[in-house]
């Protein structure tokens, strides 16, 4: 008869090691560990609606088809479909509200009544599976006393006196009985193991048995690890890793619950088992290696973004602009972040909780910065507002110099003043420059209407001058003396000219004034002394022309002169306008010409003030 003794105390160790080895990962323990998303899942999922997948989820959990962790896949994905809806919809409600002219950092999502459902089930998924956990772990312990006293009971049956053919029926009890009792905690699997299959191997090798009947058992343990064999070498062909893994395990487990086979089959079986138990180990620490290495990955990423919104400095923000640029470029990470799988379970907490903070900072200094500067705004809306009814009230005026002083004074100051709200900065700058633009439209007016009266003062004192030139002194000197008196009061009488034609014209007229008052001298040298009175009366005229004349340019001179000031304000203005280049360079023409008549004008001056 072949009993157990004859075993190889090294595959002995082999098979107990083999043991540790295969016992000493919990499947169920495993995918707690790193944050496992079933696309598949979530994509069968896809078309539901957020009030389907409440109610998909609410069934599932009212009605599990197995155990609470037989849905925990399924539950994820209906979570993470439900949140991908619901971003989706805050999204486009946050894109919706910006688009309004609202504030980014003022939105707030409206409240969704199945967001609050969806925990509800949730939360009470937590406590049934936690409640099933528990029962589990309860049973676990019964299950473990359990095969202590069966292990007790098997012992105390071997060192028991009597014949170990008796003993074989209340042995194959305790054998069946050992098959019905369930897991145990996985801390105690492999030390039980150990010690239930050292003692029946113990009582095989004591067992004396006929050559069939132990043969016969050989064989039927040999048929069914071979079957054992088979099944575990299939499952390499297994998709669901995890599933895979589990079936192993319990593979293993109904190996163990086994007999042993033919001495001389027993290493060669157990190679077999022991090999494709292997390919399983292998696939499910890769599948679970990737997992890590995505999930460290997902870490780096995420560690990524944070940083990047941590980076950026607050005070360096000076204006909307600036804000605003920041705030797309942290919106358009917020979607970036929801791109990414999850981070290890241990940090995944930690690092949204990170990220929040980052971007709530930032939200918070940008509504800081908006009411600080707002208040600013106002402030400087008040001051141009007020400088705007100062210039209003301007605009009409007629004292052109002091007026126009008093305009480019409040030009200036309205440089000095900072920025308004750019939907009122338009509005207040029209206003403004319009009360600026009408008095000096009306000064330039002014001052045309003045050049179209000189051109036709001009035009008069030519005809003037005519008359003179062909004034008769030989028919009648006395009437002709008198005729040169009167057209000379009418010459002087006559208003300003242009400053370009002035020495031309006074020339002309004093050239034939002199030549008809020297022809009448003549004439008149024997008597009439009335006419040579007449005479010099019209020469004293035109001797207090000169002085006139400096003072007419003189207003000339000071009116350019503001002109010329009120361009160069009015520049510094446009300088700030888009599109204004050409604006400005016609301006800057206009000063140049300005200038020019100016320099004639003081040049003239000069030239009076030499004679």
């Amino acid at each position: 008869m072949d009993t157990l003794e004859n075993v190889d105390p090294k595959q002995q160790a082999a098979v107990s090691e083999d043991w540790v080895n295969t016992s000493s990962i919990n499947a169920d323990e495993l995918p707690e560990q790193v944050a496992v998303v079933d696309e598949s899942k979530v994509n069968s999922y896809i078309n539901l609606s957020e009030e389907q997948l409440v109610a998909k989820l609410k069934d599932l959990v009212a009605n599990p088809t197995d155990s609470y962790l037989a849905i925990k896949s399924d539950v994820e994905a209906i979570k993470q479909s439900f949140y991908r809806l619901l971003n989706h919809r805050k999204d486009a409600e946050r894109e919706a509200f910006v688009a309004n002219g609202g504030e980014e950092a003022d939105f707030s999502a409206s409240a969704d009544a199945n967001e609050q459902a969806l925990k509800d089930i949730l939360a009470t998924y937590k406590d049934k599976r936690q409640a099933e956990i528990q029962r589990e772990e309860a049973l676990k312990e019964a299950n473990l006393s359990r095969k202590k006293d069966i292990i007790l009971r098997l012992k105390e049956l071997i060192e028991a006196p009597e014949d170990c053919g008796k003993k074989v029926p209340a042995f194959q009890k305790l054998q069946d009985e050992w098959k019905t009792v369930g897991q145990v905690p996985a801390t105690e699997v492999s030390k039980t193991r150990e010690n239930y299959q050292s003692l029946v191997e113990t009582f095989y090798d004591n067992l004396k048995m006929d050559n069939e009947l132990r043969e016969y058992d050989f064989r039927k343990n040999l048929e069914i690890k071979v079957k054992l064999c088979e099944a575990a070498e299939k499952l390499a062909s297994e998709t669901d890793v995890v599933a895979a893994f589990r079936k192993l395990q319990s593979l293993h487990e109904e190996w163990s619950n086994q007999g042993p086979v033919a001495k001389d089959m027993r290493e060669q079986i157990w190679t077999r088992f022991k090999a494709a138990s292997t390919v399983i180990n292998k696939m499910h620490n890769e599948y679970f290696d990737k997992l890590r290495a995505a999930a460290n990955e997902n870490l780096e990423k995420k560690t990524a973004i944070c940083e990047k919104i941590e980076a950026i400095k607050f005070n360096e923000l000076n204006s909307f602009k600036e804000w605003q640029e920041q705030s797309n470029v942290i919106v358009e990470l917020q979607k970036e972040w929801r791109t990414i799988g999850f981070a290890p379970k241990k940090f995944n907490n930690s690092i949204f909780t990170r990220f929040r903070a980052a971007c709530d900072a930032f939200f918070n200094a940008k509504s800081e910065f908006f009411k600080s500067t707002k208040a600013v705004f106002s402030e400087n809306l008040a001051k141009k507002i007020a400088l705007c009814e100062q210039a209003e009230a301007l605009k009409d005026s007629t004292d052109w110099k002091a007026t126009g002083e008093k305009l480019v004074e409040l030009q200036k100051e309205w440089k000095t003043i900072g920025s308004v709200a750019k939907k009122q900065s338009d509005a207040v700058w029209k206003r403004f420059i319009s009360a600026c633009d009408a008095f000096f439209e009306a000064k330039n007016k002014n001052f045309k209407e003045k050049r179209t009266s000189e051109q036709a003062n001009l035009e008069q004192k030519k005809n003037i001058i005519e008359q003179i030139q062909t004034l008769d002194v030989v028919s009648d000197p006395s009437a002709a003396a008198e005729q040169l008196r009167a057209l000379s009061d009418q010459f002087n009488s006559t208003g300003h000219v242009p400053v370009k034609d002035k020495d031309a014209i006074y020339k002309a007229f004093h050239l034939a004034v002199e030549e008809k008052s020297d022809a009448l001298n003549i004439k008149l040298r024997g008597g009439n002394s009335s006419s040579h009175r007449s005479n010099k009366g019209a020469g004293r005229g035109s001797d207090n022309q000169p002085k006139n004349e400096a003072q007419r340019l003189l207003k000339m001179k000071a009116a350019l002169e503001s002109e010329v000031n009120t361009y160069l304000n009015n520049m510094g203005f446009l300088a700030r306008s888009k599109g204004a280049s050409s604006l400005i360079s016609s301006i800057e023409k206009k000063v140049e010409e300005k200038k020019a008549e100016i320099e004639k004008i003081s040049a003239k001056l000069k030239e009076l003030d030499n004679n």
